[in-house]
């Protein structure tokens, strides 16, 4: 009984440590947002994975069973359901080099997880780019402002936070919808913040087609009904529909 009394005094004085800490942070620096930065950064917690551990999750267990990542908490990739193939398609029509990988991610119901594995390795090693003249920055700042709070949430959630490449993932959508909410304008920027700007996207984009790769994966896998609208509305098919057709439309 101590010893839970020392724990909870303990935890409550570095709590208030903390908050006071910050408190004279703002006093002198006035700087609410980086604050927010640094309070984020320091709760996400360390990742599980392995270092030779690429792009696969560690399945939770539910029940004592094993389950896939998309299965248990598939709910909270709403993102790539919401608003991220959108943002997939836009941005990959900006990228001068697609053509080269667009009809590997030509998903078809067919693949098998060696053919997954396949392409996420080819995913690997190709480099993402915009051409950055090419890029609506006011629509893409419309676009991820508007899911701005979802983000946070999903920061927020201990269970995500676990897997690396969806933490990045996350970071990387969060720091660029800050530097895009932080300018007044996008008319008339230098080619210097142009080229800023352009780092942010790629970084974005790149890790946005990869787990939209592992997304398809675990769909295929634990939710064959979504699997098939994503199907539909593969970001990477120019071809795709939502719509089913009665002949020769995607399934």
């Amino acid at each position: 009984m101590k010893y839970r009394q020392w724990r909870l005094i303990l935890a409550i004085s570095l709590l208030i440590s903390s908050v006071l800490l910050y408190l004279f942070d703002y006093a002198v620096f006035k700087d609410p947002h980086e604050i927010l930065t640094f309070m984020l950064g320091r709760s996400l917690p360390a990742s599980r994975s392995s270092p030779g551990d690429t792009g696969h999750r560690q399945a939770p267990e539910v029940h004592g069973e094993a389950q896939p990542f998309g299965e248990a908490e598939h709910g909270d990739w709403g993102f790539l359901c919401r608003g991220g193939t959108d943002l997939l398609a836009s941005l990959s029509d900006t990228d001068p080099e697609i053509e080269g990988i667009r009809s590997n991610l030509q998903v078809t119901s067919g693949w098998s997880g060696e053919e997954f594995s396949r392409v996420a390795r080819n995913l690997a090693e190709y480099s993402f780019q915009v051409d950055i003249s090419r890029v609506d920055l006011e629509h893409l700042h419309i676009i991820l402002s508007q899911e701005r709070d979802f983000f946070l949430r999903l920061i927020e959630n201990p269970a995500l936070m676990e897997h690396e490449s969806f933490t990045d993932l996350l970071l990387a959508i969060f720091h660029l919808t800050e530097e895009l909410a932080r300018r007044p304008s996008f008319e008339d920027l230098p080619r210097s913040d142009l080229a800023h700007l352009k780092i942010d996207i790629e970084r974005t984009y790149g890790r946005l087609a990869r787990e939209w790769l592992e997304y398809m994966k675990s769909l295929k896998t634990s939710y064959p009904y979504l699997f098939h609208l994503g199907l539909r509305t593969n970001p990477f098919d120019q071809t795709a529909s939502v719509v089913v057709m009665e002949k020769g439309g995607k399934d």
